[in-house]
């Protein structure tokens, strides 16, 4: 709770614009009919249709990515199980590009892009569970492996694409693939994907019990009367929703999904009856974080998301790693 409230007043107090801490809280508490604001109105439309939205999108991404990281880490016993794991990356990169190589014709379409990246991304998804989940007898191996078919198909078409496009298109693809916050300007995105990922957000965490049983293993699970094919859907379903609704907004953003789970789980044991809550919060300040990081390192310029995340994250990992011994999931 301490780094999540830092990291809210970092996001609205940092950035190239200096206006100032308290003046800023006092306009806060204004809004909630304590004191007054002593801004100007450029100052107040900095903080409240800039800094707020972006600080608002980065604490629904962090949570949704860091959550659906743990519910997967959980649902197939695999440590490096992340949100992208079964083709939910290449899907939104295929909606993407298309939109802005085909659609857009190579010029920047921010109306068909988050729609066709969320439709390629449960679309991927949708292709996953249909060749790899389906059958009773299924394990979570085969659907990894469908996972990483589709996967491969779905990036080899990209790559096809991004082939036939100009130079200015296929920039504007990378900066998309690298993730950004840039993007939520104003509230409109921030009340797109609220429902999805509050909804998501809820159902991973109430399955945190169910994954605790499931992880000594699916027949022992069965025979403990847990429904785990159903339990499998209705937690890869929502995962993979609340992704898809996050990266159709904010383009992808990686480590997110690995790291928070494991500081969690070395903080608090192995059962995602503590591990899934922590993360929305650990991964909700992990990103406002590197967001606030990414804006204002090389201001007036930014870095995109993804490369603060990966900077941040894969020495974090390497160092978990080196530290820690091996523990079931």
């Amino acid at each position: 709770m301490v780094a999540l409230a830092a990291a809210i007043v970092g996001g609205l107090v940092i950035g190239p614009v200096s206006i100032g801490t308290w003046r800023i809280i006092g306009d806060v508490f204004s809004h909630v009919g304590f004191g007054h604001t002593t801004l100007t109105s450029t100052q107040s439309t900095i903080i409240w249709q800039l800094r707020a939205p972006r600080m608002v999108m980065g604490l629904l991404a962090g949570a949704m990515l860091a959550v659906a990281g743990g519910t997967y880490q959980g649902v197939f016993r695999n440590p490096l199980a992340d949100p992208y794991l079964l083709g939910v990356a290449s899907g939104a990169g295929l909606g993407a590009t298309f939109a802005i190589v085909d659609v857009g014709h190579g010029v920047s379409t921010p109306t068909w892009t988050p729609l066709l990246a969320f439709v390629g991304a449960m679309a991927a998804v949708t292709a996953t569970w249909l060749i790899g989940g389906r059958s009773m007898r299924t394990g979570v191996g085969t659907l990894i492996l469908a996972g990483v078919a589709v996967a491969s198909l779905l990036t080899s078409a990209q790559t096809f694409l991004q082939q036939q496009s100009s130079a200015g298109s296929i920039t504007r693809v990378y900066i998309w693939l690298l993730g950004s916050l840039a993007s939520s300007t104003g509230w409109g995105p921030v009340t797109l994907v609220l429902p999805y990922v509050l909804v998501c957000i809820a159902v991973c965490v109430a399955a945190g019990r169910a994954l605790d049983v499931m992880s000594v293993g699916e027949d022992e699970s069965r025979s403990l009367g847990v429904p785990v094919r159903r339990i499998r859907f209705i937690v890869i379903a929502a995962s993979s929703l609340g992704t898809a609704a996050i990266v159709s907004v904010v383009g992808l953003i990686g480590f997110v999904g690995i790291i928070v789970p494991h500081i969690v789980r070395l903080l608090v044991g192995t059962s995602y009856r503590r591990i899934l809550p922590l993360s929305v919060l650990f991964g909700a300040a992990f990103l406002v974080f590197a967001d606030t990081i990414a804006r204002t390192v090389i201001a007036p310029s930014e870095l995109p998301l993804g490369v603060v995340t990966a900077l941040v994250g894969a020495p974090v990992f390497v160092l978990i790693l080196s530290l820690r011994r091996p523990v079931a999931v």
